[in-house]
């Protein structure tokens, strides 16, 4: 696997050879965003099963790596109950890039043309092993222009987004985090598409810290606020946003001077959320998100 902790400087790779070696990938973020640990994890099911590991020990193992993104448990459990592990992987892999397209094409309609758009944390290939889930809705609307926010504290918008997009010839800015509501007071933003680590039964949406505060400054100027994900994200178990587990990270990613709090996660409220974008099509409020999961479920069965 590509080695995202040393992007943009060096295209690095890794060779993974056991379910350790994997959960170690995810938990140095190495390999991150929710669809692509998911895969990661389902290969590591495969790399454990061909060595005659304990699959059921590196499932747990694997799961203890990022406890916010559902995809991770979702993919487990289904390659933990596949005959073939690695055949799953595989599918699993191969569907993923068919519903990340189907992902851009909903919500490519979304977006006018000649518009400015404004992206939190990266969603784009990286995150999903396919072709990216808003990340990927951003560059099929080929918009006149793209904010996109550092993502503090590990820069994956300033590191692992801007080179994307660069990659992808469209324009783009890195802009700090707290400059979101001067870009939309002065009318730079059209909209904001973001993705998700979990969304709850009710549309209450876990994505990346700072990704709250950039959906209530969007509330604040009329501006439509769009996530993007597919349906292995959204989780009918949990009812609402408070249910959702959120990860703290190291303190020292955020100073080693100091006292510090490293949240990973934070959770926008789905009253703040113009409509959600998946490989089925655009949900917008009521959410029926069992209906999600069930189109997810008919597209990899173990």
């Amino acid at each position: 696997m590509l080695d995202q902790t040393a992007l943009p400087a060096e295209e690095r790779w890794l060779r993974c050879e056991c379910a350790a070696d994997v959960a170690d990938a995810i938990r140095r973020l190495a390999v991150r965003g929710a669809p692509a640990i998911g895969l990661a994890a389902a290969y590591g099911i495969a790399l454990e099963a061909r060595r005659g590991g304990d699959v059921e020990a590196a499932a747990d193992l694997l799961a203890a790596t990022r406890p916010t993104a559902v995809n991770l448990r979702w993919a487990l459990d289904r390659a933990l109950a596949a005959a073939d592990p690695l055949a799953f992987a595989e599918a699993l892999a191969s569907a993923q890039l068919e519903q990340d397209r189907a992902m851009a094409r909903h919500g490519a309609a979304l977006i006018p043309p000649g518009s400015s758009v404004l992206t939190h944390c990266n969603t784009g290939a990286l995150a999903t092993g396919g072709a990216g889930t808003a990340l990927g809705v951003i560059v099929e609307s080929r918009p006149a222009h793209v904010w996109v926010d550092e993502t503090r504290p590990l820069l994956q918008g300033g590191r692992l987004t801007a080179w994307e997009l660069e990659r992808a010839g469209v324009p783009f800015a890195v802009v700090p985090d707290a400059s979101a509501g001067t870009l939309m007071a002065r009318g730079l933003v059209d909209a904001v598409v973001v993705g998700a680590d979990r969304i709850a039964a009710n549309g209450d949406t876990a994505n990346k810290i700072g990704t709250y505060t950039v959906a209530a400054l969007a509330a604040r100027h009329a501006i439509p606020f769009y996530v993007a994900a597919p349906a292995s994200t959204i989780d009918p178990s949990t009812p609402r946003g408070d249910a959702i587990p959120i990860e703290e990270r190291s303190p020292d990613e955020v100073t080693g001077a100091f006292p510090a709090r490293n949240f990973a996660f934070d959770v926008t409220p789905a009253e703040l959320i113009t409509a959600i974008v998946y490989e089925g099509g655009v949900l917008r409020p009521p959410y029926s998100l069992e209906g999600a999961e069930v189109a997810h479920e008919d597209l990899v069965r173990p």
